[in-house]
């Protein structure tokens, strides 16, 4: 059960020694909560039900004590306290149908507040009416009428219960009255939206209830059935929710939904609290020992929810971030134990419990994202389209937590980004030239003045022309940034879609400069930009992959096809023990060649008249995901770092001739290795070629272990791109929107974040390839100049 909301009130001299209606305290409910209601209309209500005897008054001062769970404490002066101290002062009233409880001018709402009361109430008098179930008497149908009020104490109407009149859950009318029949075990239940409390109980209506009967002379009488509150506190205790019926306080008005005290500081507002009757039994005791049917007064048993509504949508809200935040666990948990095979790691060491922790924040980030986009979008769409008013936006401090989601929304995703920028800069890369001399020629010998036969060297300008490729490719995207920003500043500033995220119930895009102008909704326009952003982003993305690389140009399968055209394989380690590897072993043999017979040997190509590109014959799979063994890691490391060492300390150590002879040794060692690792030439590190399971794919991980032998797995997506720009485009579009978001909730100002990420895109983007470059130079001996 939720707290209890008591109103705090003035000193019990405010009424008949000063007579004012005020008091220098505010009216606070529980948890910080101020009612605007109780603050405007519990003294008034008091004073001149107290001054004036005025019916409607006392009417609206019962209500509210109704409102507080008729909840009783003698040490302050709440709604309840009020009512019994007018009670007690008016004792020289008259009492209504010779009732001792209910006092002329007031309404009934307590069986006397002493205890033992209840079991006299309930188990002493029966009802004077026979209930049967056949017969020429029969009698099965209970007949519960009540008299309803408002909230502002004027009656309404004598009605009947059926119909549904006190079920929240909606069903067939049939259904709804075989709640009162006579005999009949019935039992419903369901769950109700807020927002459907807040359209369908703007104020609370109050019931008396009673029960109609006829007497033997068929006399059509009315009995008052007594109500039991479980949320009843006697100074400051659950009365009612005693298992002994010696210590209940039985009441009589009851409420189904209160949408109204939980407002604070306007009527108009949305509530912050919300009061349910979350639980209504109806109970029924036969008389021991009866022969007719004859029954004790029913007993109504009521229980009430309080609903902290942070937004109509709340509990959605809750459970999709619930629902969402263990998918991205489980998700970072399956992302942690991949890695941990890919770096060929079986311990769980503090680099694991890092890992875990970044997978975590990427994952936590898309939930907060979807979240927060969703709620705004919610917000816009139904406040904007509403034609009768169902739906208000949100208060300041529900603002402030949105805000604050997309904040922290905004600061995983960075996390995210920042650790995919630096392993995409820190991949061990080394480009394999399958070329081989051509024969011969006569070289002279320095310092001996004579000449000697030769090799013809392999010319480098192949290796240098893809690894230049590599080099632009890095940072390519599937969508243009400064297109986006600018298209999203267009619609946003110039069409005017800003003018969406005001204050108001206005959708139109322009406003006049002589009216006047609300000031903007922070969720509004979040949802406003981030609906242009990610819709303009979609539309590029759509237009880039079904368009632009279907016929006009396709940079990453054409740098595949450049590294057959050059003869020059791309071996990838993006983990210790997982990469990449692209097979642009040339068909033809050799690559470094004269303009006709390169156009011989694609015409050669095109006309089927050579092998297929692909590793394994009769094949065109050029790419590859490797898991490679632990033993061929090995290898690998030994000879990359003396290919590196002319960058590291030692170089200090060794003239600069000597350093670069180490490392071009070095650089021809790794090309041999490679080369004939690729050929099946080692044997105890050799390598089988096999499919990914389905469930592979999907989960992103490998299930095999390279034991002794490395695997290759065909890839047909090349998803090698995965260490490029181009595989993390999600990432990136969703860091970009938050940073343009972020932004601009901050300042209010769409120009400024537009600059702010582009800029911020540059800078990233200029990192990217400078210090990629230099990866690049480090680990595959190219000069870093020829890189552009």
């Amino acid at each position: 059960m939720g707290f209890q909301k008591v109103v705090v009130r003035c000193e019990p001299t405010f009424i008949n020694t000063s007579r004012s209606c005020t008091c220098s305290e505010p009216n606070i409910l529980g948890v910080s909560l101020t009612s605007e209601w109780f603050a405007k209309y519990l003294q008034s209500s008091a004073a001149a039900c107290w001054v004036y005897a005025n019916l409607t008054s006392c009417q609206a001062l019962g209500n509210m004590c109704v409102m507080n769970m008729n909840s009783y404490e003698s040490s302050t002066f709440d709604a309840c306290r009020l009512f019994q101290f007018i009670f007690e002062n008016t004792a020289g009233l008259r009492t209504v149908h010779s009732f001792s409880f209910w006092r002329q001018n007031l309404p009934w709402l307590f069986y006397g507040d002493q205890l033992g009361l209840a079991p006299q109430v309930l188990s002493t008098t029966p009802l004077p009416t026979n209930f049967s179930f056949k017969g020429q008497n029969q009698n099965t149908k209970l007949k519960f009428v009540a008299a309803s009020y408002d909230v502002r104490g004027n009656f309404l109407k004598w009605q009947t219960l059926e119909g549904g009149v006190l079920q929240l859950c909606p069903d067939t009318e049939t259904r709804l009255n075989a709640a009162y029949s006579f005999g009949t075990t019935y039992q419903q239940s369901c769950e109700i939206p807020v927002s459907k409390l807040l359209t369908d109980f703007p104020t609370p209506i109050f019931y008396d209830v009673y029960l109609e009967y006829t007497d033997e002379n068929q006399h059509r009488y009315i009995w008052a059935v007594p109500v039991l509150n479980l949320n009843l506190q006697h100074n400051k205790i659950f009365v009612n929710q005693d298992s002994s019926s010696g210590k209940w306080l039985l009441t009589r008005r009851i409420f189904l939904v209160d949408t109204l005290s939980g407002r604070e500081n306007d009527l108009e507002s949305q509530p912050r609290l919300v009061r349910v009757a979350t639980q209504i039994s109806l109970s029924i005791h036969l008389v021991p020992n009866t022969k007719n049917g004859n029954i004790y007064p029913p007993l109504i048993t009521i229980a009430y929810s309080d609903v902290d509504v942070r937004d109509p949508t709340s509990q959605s809200v809750e459970i999709a971030l619930g629902v969402l935040g263990g998918l991205a666990v489980l998700s970072s948990l399956l992302k942690t134990a991949g890695w941990k095979r890919r770096v060929g790691s079986p311990m769980i060491d503090l680099q694991t419990v890092v890992k875990f922790l970044v997978y975590y924040a990427g994952d936590l980030a898309n939930v907060f994202f979807i979240i927060t986009v969703g709620t705004g979008l919610y917000w816009l769409i139904f406040f904007k389209a509403q034609k009768s008013v169902s739906v208000l936006l949100p208060v300041p401090a529900q603002e402030e937590r949105f805000v604050t989601f997309v904040g922290c929304a905004f600061a995983l995703k960075a996390l995210q980004f920042l650790h995919k920028l630096i392993s995409q800069i820190t991949i061990d890369i080394f480009f394999i030239d399958w070329e081989r001399p051509k024969g011969k020629v006569l070289k002279a010998v320095e310092g001996e003045g004579g000449v000697r036969n030769a090799t013809v060297p392999v010319s480098i300008w192949r290796t240098y022309f893809v690894a230049n490729e590599w080099n632009e490719i890095q940072t390519v995207r599937k969508i243009n940034p400064l297109f986006q920003v600018l298209t999203v500043l267009f619609f946003l500033e110039v069409v005017g879609f800003k003018n969406l995220a005001l204050m108001d119930s206005s959708s139109s895009l322009s406003r006049s400069q002589s009216s006047y102008i609300a000031p903007y909704s922070r969720i509004l326009r979040y949802a406003v930009s981030a609906a242009a952003w990610l819709v303009i982003a979609l539309m590029q993305i759509v237009f880039f992959v079904v368009f632009y690389e279907r016929f006009i140009e396709d940079k990453i399968r054409q740098f595949v096809d450049l590294c057959c055209m050059s003869n020059i394989s791309v071996f990838l380690l993006s983990h210790k023990c997982f990469g990449y590897y692209i097979h642009g072993r040339s068909v033809h043999g050799h690559a470094d060649t004269n303009m006709e017979e390169m156009n011989m040997n694609l015409k050669r190509e095109a006309e089927n008249l050579c092998s297929q590109r692909g590793l394994v014959p009769n094949t065109d799979g050029q790419t590859f995901q490797i898991a490679v063994s632990s033993q061929m890691r090995q290898h690998y490391d030994r000879i990359h770092e003396t290919l590196t060492r002319r960058n590291g300390p030692a170089r200090l150590l060794s003239s600069p001739a000597s350093t670069f002879e180490q490392s071009i040794k070095a650089y021809h060692t790794m090309n041999k290795f490679l080369a004939s690792f690729i050929d099946h030439v080692h044997k105890e590190m050799d390598y089988f070629i096999k499919d990914k399971l389905l469930l592979e794919r999907i989960l992103g991980m490998e299930f095999m272990e390279p034991m002794e032998k490395s695997i290759f797995y065909n890839d047909e997506g090349y998803s090698f791109s995965s260490v490029l720009y181009y595989g993390n485009e999600a990432t990136l579009l969703i860091y970009d929107l938050l940073f343009f978001c972020v932004v601009d909730l901050a300042c209010q100002n769409f120009i400024l974040a537009a600059c702010l990420t582009y800029l911020q895109q540059e800078i990233f983007r200029f990192i990217r390839n400078t210090v990629g470059q230099k990866n690049l130079a480090s680990k595959t001996l190219v000069d870093q100049r020829f890189l552009i």
